[in-house]
């Protein structure tokens, strides 16, 4: 479980095709903070360590990443130089800063465009059919595994959806966020508790 607020960049160091890809990804915690079999959101994605090395500030964890997980994210996202927004799972006592987070990708949406808005970045997101009903104003999107507040929904004439959310100069500074252009992929998990009523409503009905 997670809360959609990134810790740390991380930079995809190999990938060695195994049946499933094992990736080597690079990161500024030190070995120490990192448990074999703990679970790390890479960009939105839950994946387990199965290896880690290197020093403090400059360390390394192994992730085994399946023909599933690779479907469900944004292609090309498992490749050597690409960066990722890192998140430890959450632990008993923490704070829960942003919303509650599984680390399981719903669905992949296309920027299709950012503009200023005052310091901040206004970004707009065309998501998929299947995800348009969980879509709300003011309610909770998480967005290569930052969680983030949606600002506006126009359902589109097809049965999909464009929503649109702001980016503050620290979330961008920060995160992967701040480097997003038009046409860019990004991993999309719907909030949780949308998920549940919207389950509950498609049974009533």
């Amino acid at each position: 479980m997670f809360t959609g607020i990134v810790t740390a960049l991380g930079t995809i160091r190999s990938v060695e095709s195994r049946g499933d890809l094992h990736a080597v990804i690079a990161c500024p915690w030190g070995p120490a903070q990192i448990a074999i079999g703990a679970s790390i959101a890479c960009s939105g994605v839950c994946l387990t360590v199965v290896d880690r090395g290197g020093e403090a500030g400059d360390c390394w964890f192994a992730v085994d990443i399946s023909g599933e997980t690779v479907s469900r994210s944004v292609p090309g996202r498992w490749s050597v130089g690409t960066q990722l927004n890192l998140e430890p799972a959450l632990k008993l006592g923490d704070e829960l800063g942003g919303h509650i987070v599984t680390g399981h990708v719903d669905g992949v949406g296309t920027i299709v465009g950012v503009c200023p808005e005052g310091e901040s970045r206004r970004i707009g997101i065309a998501t998929p059919k299947e995800l348009a009903p969980y879509l709300a104003p003011k309610g909770s999107i998480t967005m290569d595994g930052v969680s983030l507040t949606v600002n506006e929904v126009a359902d589109q004439p097809d049965g999909t959806c464009h929503f649109s959310v702001n980016i503050i100069p620290h979330t961008a500074e920060v995160t992967t966020l701040g480097a997003l252009q038009q046409g860019d992929g990004v991993n999309l998990e719907i909030d949780v508790l949308a998920r549940y009523l919207q389950r509950m409503q498609s049974l009533r009905g």
